[in-house]
């Protein structure tokens, strides 16, 4: 009797784990690809680290096996810079967009360097390693000496001049932050993070012109992507074409359901359109979701407004 207890338990522990492995697959990505020399030869034992933008303590390692592939699974949804490191070839830094049960797939070539190269880049490496730490640990002045010397030592590189603007911004040099970014964007146009932080900075200067292009690309790079939207349509906003802005609201608010702020410019909108019903449901789901946001009681106001 005891032992068919026993049974039983061990029976229903090993389905509870296999059903939380199954719910950590739905909500997790897995990012695979291969690593190939000039010629097309695979790499073997090229050392793949994947960070996070958002925080450097969400990082993942692997290598590349003989056929030069690697694959890494339970990967949080977000945005990551992949680094790509062997000894006596260039090291390369790209970006992906890991979405829920996905499967992102990369194909990477790198290049050899001679010796002197290789002795900058191991240094620039090891400061961009030393700097993204220190950011991590929101010891920005230290941060900031370290990506400054990884730059100037490897200056092509993208994400050198990201994470320096990132840290410039924490700071609040936002001149300089925009310029690191610009140079980000320049050396990798197809990067989503550096497009939205450039975007980002010349819209907090008023220059909505100029940033529209960048907010444009974000959307472009990742479509599915609830902040790119709702920035492209503060932008759209800013230059006078409330029409468009608002598809891309209504894009946000199906993309992330509770998001707060798209409903308050949604309603916003409708009110500017005549539009009195949908106003009043989009102004009382924003009231819904945040209370406690500063524009919580002009919506109610507007509420009041609206409902007489």
């Amino acid at each position: 009797m005891k032992m068919t207890k026993i049974i039983k338990s061990f029976i229903l522990v090993f389905l509870v784990l296999l059903l939380v492995r199954s719910v950590q697959a739905q909500v997790q990505g897995k990012v695979r690809g291969v690593v190939v020399d000039a010629q097309g030869n695979p790499l073997e034992k090229v050392t793949v680290t994947i960070i996070s933008v958002r925080t450097a303590a969400q990082r993942y390692e692997t290598t590349t096996g003989k056929d030069g592939k690697f694959s890494q699974i339970g990967i949080h949804p977000g945005y990551y810079q992949v680094v790509f490191k062997k000894e006596g070839y260039l090291t390369k830094t790209t970006e992906v967009h890991v979405e829920i049960a996905s499967d992102t797939v990369l194909e990477v070539k790198m290049e050899t360097a001679d010796q002197v190269a290789m002795k900058a880049l191991s240094a620039a490496d090891k400061a961009f390693i030393q700097g993204t730490n220190a950011y991590n640990k929101q010891n920005y002045a230290e941060a900031l000496k370290e990506f400054e010397k990884a730059i100037k030592l490897s200056p092509g590189n993208w994400a050198y001049y990201f994470n320096y603007g990132l840290t410039l911004k924490k700071l609040n040099r936002l001149d300089e932050a925009r310029e690191a970014f610009k140079k980000a964007v320049e050396l990798n146009p197809e990067s989503f993070s550096a497009n939205k932080e450039y975007g980002e900075m010349l819209a907090r200067q008023d220059n909505f012109a100029e940033a529209l292009e960048y907010y444009q690309k974000a959307v472009a790079l990742s479509p599915n992507d609830p902040d790119a939207h709702y920035n492209l349509g503060v932008c759209l906003l800013n230059q006078g074409n409330g029409e468009e802005a608002l598809g891309h609201f209504q894009k946000v608010v199906q993309l992330k359901p509770d998001y707060a702020e798209a409903y308050f410019q949604l309603g916003s909108l409708c009110i500017s359109q005549n539009k009195k019903e949908e106003a009043i449901n989009y102004l009382q789901k924003f009231v819904e979701l945040a209370p406690q946001h500063e524009k919580a009681p002009l919506a109610k106001q507007l509420l009041e407004y609206l409902k007489k």
